[in-house]
């Protein structure tokens, strides 16, 4: 099919055409001496009215005789002029038309001047037209393309010569496929043929475009188009303009990226993903390759020395190259970096460097230049090295490569680079100091919290600790299993108010509090009272943060002691919740306890349960943390544990499954969460021929009774060497008792890893240690008994005192609980 051949108009119908304009001829006296059909139509006038007579008499009216005159000085100095004149028409108004004059002279006839009229508005319109036209094509920074039905080119305007770098002139006939390269031809062309064919114009359509002569460079254009038709409807071709947005879209491409950045950069405050976050922000969009490289002490939290910059550890890299292996080291390297290098002078002298044409290895990467040529055999060949500072500390380099991407870096480029690594470095230097301020933490809890649970004959136990952040793993609970005199042991748990180190501290304080009460042998209710009196001088003491947040010092706390020769225990609770209890049998019920007001409160009394174990009866402590969950009702989470502690055969430690699977399956992540601790603990009884208990009388005759009786107990336990020994120590203590005490006297032997003697009376004078002086006849009792004993001590009951030692076994072989 044959294209229509399309005839392209360069403006507007000229008005000075000769079909269209008055044309008027006065002679040299200005005389009318011609006078066409449109002058009539124009003025009014006909021939036989004009011809002869002088144009001023009747063409000009005498308040504009000046102007016209005026205009005929012109004409007659420049022998021609051009201009809009004020005529008079036949029925007397004033009009004003265009007029071009002109000087003719016909062999030897005088001169006569020709007058080409027309409306002024035509005129008017006319040459602003021409202007509209001339600015469009010849000054117009926006490029302007017709076309012809096509798509070949009829026109271009000087912005489009631009472009093409081919004079505007030659562009006619061309396609666009003949400056650009085909993929991007096809791209415009296919827009164009749309227009053509649905006559819907495209509006600031933006496409990228690369040149012919110069592929490398991408230029981004914003491209409009419309379709001609003439008055009849027929299609005349499209017109199109381009204009060159390449700047302003790598602007706000920019802008983009800095807003992603900063959504993306320091998500969590962890050094190394910090790391992989800025690479993965820069690539692909600003480099091809990328790696950060931090100083050795920031990867370990610790502050860098500014003195010596060096060496680096690689902690990221973010790369579109298939074969970055083998050019890049890899995550977790330590590289040093030699002296000259860019990436030297980039750490010392704290600024970033641009290299925009790689030419070799030499003064990139002369540390391996093996790699630096395989990295120039990939392509590489732009380089940008940005130093990562954050509160005046160097903490590494950012270094950007371009491969793909055949434009090389620009100053914008590396600004925005600048930009990438100044948000990174806070972020990396806020989780530096975050680590450095976690390790501490952590260090401090587990200096705080007991590493190991001793091993005791009466329980058998197991636990679990959890913290509200398990990021930081720091918390305020806290539990202990503390070996007592007499194989008694104290279960305790508590928890202190907040969270973090402030939280930490004080549990600290108070879980030392607790064994130093514990050591003395106090009942759960005195060492409750104890700790009260020690929250409350601590929340004296304690300065707050600040008024809108001060720091609440306070606590709950559980105390239990078990007695495995009794199956006795005793309970007292400061405000926490109570203890689970399951029998042997399977039955689980709560203690039913005296809650006690939470520590701190001072001044009000906190009472003690004593209850009977079965032999295998689980005890279980905990904290509210483990009951208390957002979406979980207490009544709930309590049932759910007793449910989970059923039944009580199972191991310890799958007990302690079932209740994490139970109550913290829906456990909060955020910073709700509370810490939760657990301590399960599983009684065990001493056997009946383990223990032997006596009841001597006040009399002086009691020290020899219980000599024999000792020396007895022992040779049936298989102990006659250790006879000798406890004789000594039972006759000091039994003599003290019958001197300084009152009341019947008990004596107590309780064989297990250990050898325990125990001697009661109902008195409350506390025996002291002491060195006697040579002229003294007492005073040596105690003195000796420590000398002979691992261990000793008294603990007070409400009927009396019990002064108890402890010797290990000299046969080293410790006796069963069963």
């Amino acid at each position: 099919m044959d294209t229509p051949v399309t005839t392209f108009s360069e403006g507007p119908e000229d008005p000075f055409a000769v079909r269209r304009a008055a044309l008027v001829v006065l002679d040299d006296r200005g005389r009318v001496v011609g006078w066409s059909e449109r002058a009539e139509s124009l003025l009014g006038y006909p021939p036989e009215e004009a011809l002869g007579r002088p144009a001023v008499d009747f063409l000009v009216d005498p308040r504009d005789q000046d102007v016209v005159m005026d205009a005929v000085t012109a004409c007659v100095r420049d022998r021609g002029w051009f201009g809009v004149v004020p005529v008079r028409h036949r029925d007397g108004h004033r009009a004003e038309l265009g007029c071009r004059a002109r000087m003719t002279v016909r062999g030897d006839s005088p001169r006569e001047w020709v007058l080409v009229c027309a409306p002024a508005e035509e005129v008017v319109q006319w040459e602003t037209d021409r202007s509209v036209l001339d600015g469009l094509f010849r000054r117009s920074p926006i490029g302007l393309s017709v076309r012809a039905p096509d798509l070949s080119i009829l026109r271009v305007n000087r912005a489009i010569s631009k472009f093409s770098q081919i004079p505007a002139e030659q562009h006619r006939g061309l396609h666009t496929s003949d400056f650009l390269i085909q993929q991007d031809s096809d791209s415009v062309e296919r827009q164009l043929r749309e227009v053509l064919a649905t006559g819907r114009s495209s509006i600031f359509t933006e496409q990228h475009a690369r040149l012919r002569r110069d592929p490398g460079r991408e230029l981004v254009v914003s491209v409009s188009a419309f379709r001609m038709e003439d008055p009849s409807g027929r299609i005349l071709g499209v017109t199109q303009t381009v204009e060159d947005v390449t700047e302003r879209y790598q602007g706000r491409r920019r802008l983009a990226l800095l807003n992603e950045a900063s959504t993306r950069i320091g998500t969590t405050l962890d050094v190394a993903k910090t790391a992989r976050e800025l690479a993965e922000v820069a690539v692909p969009d600003l480099a091809d390759c990328v790696s950060v490289d931090l100083l050795e002490p920031v990867t370990r939290g610790q502050e860098p020395t500014q003195e010596t910059l060096g060496p680096v550890r690689r902690t990221a890299i973010r790369s579109i190259l298939r074969n970055t292996a083998e050019v890049m080291y890899p995550v977790g390297r330590t590289i040093q970096i030699p002296p000259g290098t860019v990436q030297a002078r980039c750490l010392a002298e704290r600024r970033p460097i641009l290299q925009a044409q790689l030419e070799g290895p030499a003064g990139w990467l002369p540390l391996d230049p093996e790699r630096a040529e395989r990295a120039l055999g990939l392509g590489v060949h732009s380089l940008m090295v940005v130093p990562l500072v954050a509160r005046g500390l160097v903490l590494g380099l950012l270094s950007l490569w371009r491969s793909k991407r055949v434009e090389p870096f620009e100053e914008d480029d590396l600004t925005l680079a600048e930009e990438f690594a100044a948000r990174a470095a806070v972020c990396i230097d806020n989780a530096r100091r975050y680590t450095q301020q976690h390790e501490a933490a952590v260090t401090l809890q587990h200096s705080l919290l007991p590493h190991e649970v001793p091993r005791h004959p009466a329980v058998e136990v197991a636990h679990r600790y959890l913290p509200a952040d398990a990021t930081t793993g720091v918390g305020g609970d806290w539990f202990d299993v503390i070996p007592l005199s007499g194989l008694r042991v104290a279960l305790v748990v508590g928890d202190v108010v907040g969270r973090g180190i402030h939280a930490a501290a004080t549990m600290g304080r108070l879980r030392t509090a607790v064994h130093t009460l514990a050591n003395l042998d106090l009942t759960p209710d005195e060492v409750l009272s104890h700790l009260d009196d020690l929250v409350d001088r601590l929340a004296a003491e304690q300065e707050p943060t600040d008024e809108c947040s001060p720091q609440v010092i306070g606590a709950t706390c559980l105390y239990a002691v078990y007695d495995p020769v009794s199956r006795h225990c005793v309970v007292a609770r400061a405000g926490h919740p109570p203890p689970a209890v399951v029998t042997p049998a399977g039955q689980v019920h709560l203690l039913e306890l005296p809650a006690g007001p939470p520590l701190g409160l001072g001044g009000l009394p906190f009472e003690a349960v004593e209850l009977e174990l079965d032999e295998g009866s689980l005890l279980t402590l905990y904290t509210d943390g483990l009951i208390q969950g957002l979406k979980r009702d207490v009544d709930e989470s309590l049932a759910d544990l007793c449910g989970a502690l059923t039944p009580p055969t199972r191991s310890l430690e799958e007990t302690c499954r079932a209740v994490e699977g139970a109550l913290l399956r829906d456990r909060p992540t955020d910073d709700v969460a509370d810490d939760v601790a657990l301590l399960i603990a599983r009684t065990r009884v001493l056997a009946a021929e383990k223990v032997a208990m006596w009841e001597l009388p006040v009399e002086a005759t009691a020290a020899a009774q219980a000599r024999m009786l000792t020396a007895s107990q022992l040779a049936e336990w298989g102990l006659e060497e250790m006879v000798f020994t406890t004789e000594l120590i039972v006759s000091e203590l039994v003599t003290n008792a019958y001197r300084y005490g009152s009341g019947p006297i008990a004596l107590r032997l309780i064989r297990d890893d250990h050898l325990i003697c125990e001697v009661s009376d109902t008195g409350s004078t506390s025996p002291h240690l002491r060195r006697a002086r040579t002229t003294d006849e007492g005073g040596r009792g105690l003195f000796l008994v420590a000398q002979l004993t691992e261990r000793w001590g008294t603990r007070y009951t409400r009927d009396g005192k019990t002064i108890w030692t402890e010797q290990p076994l000299l046969n080293g072989a410790p006796a069963s609980l069963g």
